[in-house]
């Protein structure tokens, strides 16, 4: 009988394969070592393969594309309503199996390996800033504590550090202890400003980024995040479900004929939902004429004290230079 549908579920080592035929009875259940994977699908006839989108599953999926396989990978939120009681990695991959053959269920597009090298430098330029706000936070709350205190902002540091260097009562054994801060915190942005210059040259040569660079709001870090992150934006059908996917539309709690919305799901990729609505606050704030549209009237005349509060706030931390990341087009 011919393996026609697969439930392969990833691991470090071991792999789980769940295999059937095209009635959907069970043919073949084994467990492969890391290195029997591709000898073993290289054998097999082209069959659809459903995989978890999780770690590593772009890789396996572009590796068994190249077999000739049908790879499909899936969101692990929807293979758990077909996993049965008793998790184990048996019960994983017949789970995987009977979710990909359903006809209505949603998949993951395959990222390319350029895709990935883009989020690798912008995972690495997030984990930069954040290190970058540590050193300084740490720098500020150390030198408060005897006497010396700036202004916000990254900008502002520099003449905390010369404040301390000639000021009499700090100690010296605190000096040269924060003079390593310093000198981490110079490498850490050398290295963000080396990253960003790669991450400005990718999006030049790619014309979908550069495409997306037109929309106010949105500049070269959003860009570039955007088209290594979305495979294939003809998955999504219409601009809402794309705002859908990234959480920023309203939680449903519908019934009966009633509709109920409340706060935006913040469902989806954390870190593009954060770019998007830092561009969006920036052209908020800093363009007359998008405040002028009526629909961005409309919002503003919905807002609440609290995010009026927020968006000023914002606003003064723009023009102290204390916000890293898209300014004024991200």
């Amino acid at each position: 009988m011919q393996i026609t549908t697969i439930g392969l579920d990833l691991a470090k080592h071991n792999f789980q394969v769940h295999g059937v035929d095209a009635a959907g009875a069970v043919v073949e259940k084994r467990r492969l070592r890391r290195g029997q994977v591709l000898s073993y699908f290289a054998k097999l006839p082209p069959c659809r393969i459903g995989i978890e989108a999780c770690a590593t599953a772009h890789f396996w999926a572009r590796e068994l594309c190249r077999l000739g396989h049908d790879v499909r990978l899936i969101p692990p939120q929807y293979v758990k309503a077909y996993l049965k009681r008793g998790k184990n990695d048996a019960a994983d991959a017949a789970a995987i199996c009977e979710a990909v053959s359903r006809p209505s269920m949603r998949f993951v597009p395959i990222k390319s390996r350029e895709q990935q090298a883009a989020l690798v430098m912008h995972r690495t330029r997030d984990l930069l800033v954040r290190q970058r706000t540590q050193l300084i936070n740490a720098l500020r709350a150390h030198l408060s504590e005897f006497g010396l205190i700036e202004a916000q902002g990254p900008s502002h540091v520099r003449r905390l550090l010369e404040s301390m260097q000639t000021d009499a009562t700090v100690p010296d054994l605190v000096r040269e202890t924060l003079t390593l801060l310093a000198s981490m915190l110079e490498a850490a942005q050398m290295q963000i400003e080396a990253i960003e210059a790669k991450i400005a040259k990718w999006h030049n040569d790619n014309p979908t980024s550069r495409r997306l660079a037109t929309i106010p709001g949105i500049g070269p870090l959003i860009a570039s995040a955007i088209t290594a992150t979305v495979a294939d934006a003809s998955a999504f059908r219409s601009g809402r479900e794309f705002a859908a996917w990234l959480g920023l539309t309203p939680r449903q709690k519908s019934t009966g004929g009633k509709q109920r919305l409340g706060r935006i799901t913040r469902k989806g990729d954390h870190y593009l939902r954060r770019l998007l609505i830092v561009g969006a606050q920036t052209v908020l704030l800093r363009s007359k004429a998008a405040r002028a549209q009526p629909w961005i009237q409309g919002l503003l005349a919905l807002s609440t004290g609290a995010e009026v509060s927020a968006l000023l706030g914002f606003q003064n931390s723009l023009a102290a230079g204390s916000v890293v990341g898209d300014q004024p087009a991200a």
